[in-house]
């Protein structure tokens, strides 16, 4: 398997591939991996690069922090109640048409990296998600398979939100319970598309240990494919856009389980894509 990591110091990482078990600098063809490696062909230009043995291993990769797989993305676009069960333990029947919304880039951060608790927050829960990221400039999308060859790859995606300021101080928008600091752990690597059958991939997600969501992309309401050519209908997607498709139900929304507090540790994962483990602190 292919995977594409950012490593090092947060705002300074060091992109690298790993194939093959061997972790290899990329800073001979690219400086991050942005929207403009991707949709120049980055991917395969890094994989033959690796192959011909033109990268060098990246020195201590092992003992470097693992920072999100991708640079900063123009946009962070979500799809809400994606799963019939979870629209269910939130109070609402399945939508009939994608629901969307954003986060602000500046959320984003690492898949190891601390969440933190913001001032005046009260119930902030976690939620796992397949992330998408865009390869290519993409509107008005005609096809499935248009769509699909939109997608650079894939990422384990966590869409930390604050439900009370998503309810109730957003006044029918949910942005201002999504995008505080630490709200968009990502990672901790982007496979490649062609190497994901996104459709059918197992999420789950854990708290101090104890299950709390366990579930498939087989249950998604709208599919991969169709959540893409979709927003190509209203938006423009960039190259590096990151799209999170929803969660599943086991959140603490359903009112089964108490809301994140300081020192909890909270674990997830995506098959095949990695899995985090985030502490939660003060802000």
């Amino acid at each position: 398997m292919t995977t594409l990591r950012r490593l090092g110091p947060a705002g300074a990482e060091t992109p690298a591939i790993e194939i093959d078990g061997r972790i290899l600098d990329l800073r001979s063809l690219t400086g991050d991996i942005d929207g403009a490696f991707l949709a120049g062909g980055g991917i395969e230009r890094a994989r033959s690069a690796a192959a011909a043995g033109e990268l060098p291993l990246l020195g201590g990769a092992a003992e470097l922090r693992v920072g999100a797989p991708i640079a900063r993305p123009a946009a962070i676009i979500c799809i809400g109640q994606n799963y019939a069960a979870h629209a269910a333990e939130s109070g609402s029947p399945p939508p009939k048409m994608p629901i969307v919304f954003f986060k602000h880039p500046s959320s984003m951060v690492g898949p190891n990296d601390p969440i933190s608790l913001p001032r005046e927050s009260s119930k902030v829960d976690w939620e796992v998600e397949l992330g998408i990221v865009i390869g290519q400039r993409s509107s008005y999308l005609e096809s499935d398979e248009a769509a699909l060859a939109a997608i650079a790859g894939y990422v384990t995606s966590h869409d930390v939100s604050e439900r009370e300021w998503q309810l109730n101080h957003s006044s029918g928008q949910w942005a201002l319970g999504k995008s505080a600091p630490t709200f968009a752990p990502v990672g901790p690597w982007l496979v490649p598309a062609d190497e994901v059958n996104a459709d059918a991939v197992r999420l789950w997600s854990t708290v101090n240990g104890e299950p709390r969501q366990d579930s498939s992309t087989a249950d998604l309401i709208f599919s991969v494919a169709t959540v893409v050519r979709h927003l190509s209908q209203y938006m423009i997607l960039e190259p590096g856009d990151l799209i999170n498709t929803g969660t599943p139900q086991g959140v603490a929304l359903s009112g089964k389980y108490p809301f994140l507090a300081v020192g909890d540790v909270v674990e997830m994962g995506v098959e095949g894509l990695g899995q985090q483990r985030n502490e939660i602190v003060a802000s």
